[in-house]
């Protein structure tokens, strides 16, 4: 079955970096668009990156410029760069791949 399993999520002060990771396994990762999506409490779950087979990528309006998403085929891994955070980034961040979701990381941005 596939899996798909964030890391790198954690506290940090406003205008920190954090690198979210998603880890895929069962699944012929290269062959796939990956998206990385957020939830905030009380609010739905919204698209925040997505990057295609081919590395083209689109984000959300609210993140251009900070985050950054890519991939490398041969880890099997994508990857969120977010750059000068935002106590509204505060979320639990979701990598999806073919209808499959990972179990979240906590990303919490607070001084």
């Amino acid at each position: 079955q596939v899996q798909l399993v964030e890391s790198g999520g954690g506290l940090v002060q406003p205008g920190g970096s954090l690198r979210l990771s998603c880890a895929a396994s069962g699944i012929i990762f290269r062959i796939y668009s990956m998206g990385w999506y957020r939830q905030a409490p009380g609010k739905e779950r919204e698209l925040v990156a997505g990057i295609t087979s081919g590395g083209s990528t689109n984000y959300a309006d609210s993140v251009r410029g900070r985050f950054t998403i890519s991939r490398d085929n041969a880890k099997n891994t994508g990857y969120l760069q977010m750059n000068s955070l935002k106590p509204e980034d505060t979320a639990v961040y979701y990598c999806k791949m073919f209808n499959n979701w990972g179990q979240g990381t906590q990303v919490t941005v607070s001084s």
